[in-house]
């Protein structure tokens, strides 16, 4: 009997360890799937403050680039220089403000803007937009409005309207319509009628301070300074911005996830002093989850003819993390939709990548034209999502360029190195001198049958 029981006994013994063994390896296997659920969630966080540090690094507003409350105005078209936001547009010229409220609210007069569409979208350090002032919202009357801190509490000048940041800081990344090159001085115009200043200096003299240089800043285009980030950079940071950029209301239950392996917001994280497990799986979420965030950006959206086109959950995004961390990656500060409309292509009609050694060509038979109330264009992105020299300096092609259009209205925009023939180089979008590249379509202040996808891009075909 004592023999049976000893025998029971070492089965137990055992039972027990190999459940313990079990429990600890499931233990670790969750702790690897929170850290990488933790990476995509913190990924646009941590892309909005590389983005801040490289826009706000100069003494004076330098194009884009401006010290924090200060607008910077894009004065040309961006060129194959520019790399702070990818994807750009040839469309519009940008004005741009990254803003810290966590002290006090920021007060923005826009002039009136005789009737130029614009539009002036506020995202919060979540990459969401939260607000946007313009001629679709607000219409193009003069306008003065306050950004406030997610906690302030006062009383605003009367005539200007709240709008509350759901976090201390974001950054603005306006478009005003440009009609090419020459409504430069128009437009230039406007962007130096918009102020920012504190409220505390409102209706006061104001001369804005100069801004820090940082002459290590890094100023290569931001998804790249990620990408070479080490764990415990990234997620030492993410806490840190957590303190002033606290979670969206309804961010509780990753919240509660990401507690199990101790980064909580309002708290500091040192990846050095977590338990071994702890550091393993935060160690080997960047490589797992950056993999993710790409093929999200990639397959993003509705596929139709070719053309992906996100028609939800764009702009605002709510706990849908990983589309919210795949869009900031390839098109951050995306609008929401009733504002425009991003088709990307990133293939051709046979499914094969586009390749700058081939011609292609795009068709819009009559009624197939891009359906918009604002306006319309075809965008060229190398393998970097930026733009790349070539011969003509164009990068875009739209609705306002002088377009030739078929007899029976349909029209063909040409895609390729070289020129199409000087009978043709007016619809003619150059493509890279090499490698891959993808293209946007972009379709401003849309109509319902674009958001609605009863209408979709048609396909773009090779020619040889």
């Amino acid at each position: 009997m004592r023999k049976i029981h000893f025998l029971v006994a070492c089965s137990l013994m055992v039972f027990g360890a190999s459940a313990a063994a079990a429990q600890q390896a499931a233990s670790t296997d969750e702790a690897r799937e929170i850290a990488r659920e933790t990476y995509i969630y913190a990924y646009p966080l941590i892309l909005s403050e590389v983005t801040f540090r490289v826009g706000k690094n100069v003494e004076v507003p330098t194009g884009t680039s401006a010290p924090i409350n200060q607008f910077g105005h894009m004065r040309e078209f961006p060129d194959p220089s520019f790399t702070i936001v990818v994807r750009p547009n040839a469309d519009t010229l940008y004005s741009s403000l990254g803003y810290d409220v966590s002290k006090e609210p920021l007060i923005i007069s826009v002039p009136e803007s005789g009737g130029r569409y614009y539009l002036l979208p506020f995202l919060d350090f979540w990459s969401d937009v939260f607000t946007v002032p313009g001629t679709r919202t607000t219409g193009n009357d003069a306008q003065t409005f306050a950004i406030v801190g997610p906690n302030w509490q006062g009383q605003l000048p009367a005539g200007v309207t709240e709008y509350r940041s759901p976090t201390g800081s974001g950054l603005l990344i306006g478009r005003t319509q440009t009609n090419g090159k020459v409504d430069y001085e128009a437009v230039r115009r406007f962007q130096d009628g918009m102020k920012a200043v504190p409220l505390s200096a409102y209706g006061k003299p104001y001369t804005p301070p100069k801004g820090a240089v940082d002459p290590k800043q890094d100023r290569s285009a931001p998804p790249d300074q990620i990408d070479k980030m080490d764990a415990a950079t990234f997620f030492a940071m993410f806490a840190e911005l957590m303190k002033a950029n606290p979670p969206h209301a309804n961010d509780y239950p990753i919240i509660g996830r990401m507690k199990r392996i101790g980064i909580e917001p309002g708290k500091s994280f040192d990846l050095a002093s977590a338990p071994k497990e702890v550091q393993d799986a935060l160690n080997g979420a960047p490589a797992i989850a950056l993999k993710q965030i790409k093929e999200a950006w990639s397959k993003s959206g509705v596929l139709v003819n070719g053309w992906r086109t996100n028609v939800t959950a764009i702009g605002t995004y709510g706990t849908d993390y990983l589309h919210r961390a795949g869009v900031a990656y390839g098109g951050y500060g995306a609008n929401v939709i009733e504002d425009a409309l991003y088709p990307t292509a990133f293939a051709d009609a046979d499914g094969q990548p586009f390749n700058s050694e081939r011609r292609y060509v795009l068709h819009f038979s009559k009624d197939q034209i891009p359906p918009v109330r604002g306006f319309w264009s075809l965008t060229m992105y190398d393998d970097r999502q930026l733009f790349t020299a070539n011969p003509i300096d164009r990068y875009a092609i739209g609705d306002r360029d002088k377009l030739a259009f078929n007899a029976d209205g349909s029209l063909d925009l040409y895609i390729q190195q070289e020129s199409p023939g000087k009978d043709k180089e007016a619809n003619w979008l150059p493509a890279p001198k090499s490698g891959s590249f993808t293209m946007n379509l972009r379709l401003y202040w849309p109509k319902a049958e674009a958001t609605n996808g009863a209408w979709a891009p048609p396909p773009v075909k090779p020619v040889d």
